[in-house]
């Protein structure tokens, strides 16, 4: 099996030393808009670097994982779909709707099969807490809280790119709060800080945020997020029920310092980024990737789950724009693929399916059990 990885930067440098481990894979093939850095890349996994995307879908790859720059995505999947190619892409699919709705309308129109890097469905914490709340063990959920907070800043270059705080970081908790919970959002209401520095205001965007979600069950959650926590990379959630309370993310690496005189102090060695944190659950990802490509198991992240996530963070966009709540329904769904609506939370519920796929004459739309 050969794979083709776009873009090798830091996570598609992490996603290429991954697949180079992988026994089913035969051969890599890269390509970055940076040669020198896809060689070096090249160098140190055994893949072969190419010099640009023309090459890479010319060399004949069974599979392709897009870890580039967010503005290429929507154009790269539509092409990995043209050419009948099962694809992994690294969320966003666009920072908007309409480039987002155009990259699922051609998959779908290919029938090939499109998976979206949301790790956290593959982190072992919040399989727990998913499994641990489906079990009956909280009792009823009425409180849910997600924290995301990065130690730092990214650089100003990145802020006018990346689709701003709800798009960029909170999506992954919009996604999350749904897989978790089994839940759909109703109601959004968001506000944001940008106190921070100038690039922040020049861009449009905030460096922190606070929302408070409804879910269509009445339970609540918040979700807050920075980019200037500086104890270090804190992501974490906390589910709330009449029978017991439980946290993902909270260990001895979690950036946080009780002040109660005996409780724990700073970690020694505090979590100090994405990758670090979430290394297993970014394996285990490409790993599900590998096993969908190759017919043997179902799509585990579809994109019209990033399509969902994206519309929560559209309406956090409009309710601390207008300082209002917002209902998800106010963000148009009749432009969607095939003119069809997201599914219910009846739809999307079950058992993930056992039986091998095809891997590409399946819809990207298709939702198995992966929610419900």
């Amino acid at each position: 099996m050969r794979i083709g990885v776009i873009g090798t930067g830091r996570i598609g440098a992490f996603h290429t030393a991954a697949l180079s481990r992988r026994r089913e894979i035969g051969s890599l093939v890269v390509t970055d808009a940076e040669p020198a850095r896809a060689a070096e890349i090249a160098a140190r996994t055994g893949a072969t670097a190419v010099a640009g995307t023309d090459e890479l879908f010319a060399s004949g790859p069974d599979a392709v994982v897009i870890a580039s720059a967010t503005a290429s995505h929507a154009g790269l999947i539509a092409r990995a779909a043209g050419a009948g190619l099962p694809a992994f892409c690294e969320k966003p699919i666009a920072v908007d709707l309409p480039g987002t709705l155009a990259a699922l309308r051609a998959v779908e129109s290919a029938g090939t099969v499109l998976q979206i890097g949301f790790m956290r469905r593959f982190d072992a914490g919040y399989t727990a807490a998913r499994r641990a709340l489906r079990s009956g063990r909280l009792g009823r959920l009425h409180t849910v809280r997600a924290i995301s907070s990065d130690p730092a800043p990214p650089p100003a270059g990145y802020l006018p790119l990346s689709g701003g705080l709800y798009r960029d970081c909170l999506v992954h908790d919009f996604d999350i709060l749904r897989w978790v919970t089994g839940r759909e959002v109703v109601e959004v209401y968001a506000t944001g800080s940008d106190a921070a520095g100038a690039m922040f205001r020049e861009a449009g965007d905030v460096d922190t945020a606070a929302v408070a979600l409804t879910l269509d069950d009445g339970t609540l959650a918040t979700a807050t997020a920075t980019r200037c926590n500086g104890a270090g990379y804190d992501v974490r959630m906390e589910l709330a029920g009449d029978l017991d309370q439980i946290a993902v993310g909270l260990d001895g690496r979690t950036p946080i310092t009780s002040a109660e005189p005996r409780g724990p102090g700073a970690p020694d060695k505090p979590w100090p980024g994405f990758l670090e944190r979430f290394a297993p659950a970014y394996e285990a990802e490409l790993a599900a990737f590998v096993r969908v490509a190759r017919g043997e198991a179902e799509n585990p992240c579809d994109g019209r789950e990033a399509l969902a996530a994206l519309r929560i963070a559209e309406a956090c966009e409009r309710s601390r724009r207008e300082r209002r709540p917002v209902r998800i329904e106010e963000i148009p769904v009749d432009t969607e693929p095939s003119g069809g609506s997201l599914p219910a939370h009846g739809q999307a519920a079950g058992a993930p399916q056992q039986q091998p796929r095809q891997p590409l004459r399946r819809s990207a739309f298709r939702v198995r059990g992966q929610r419900g």
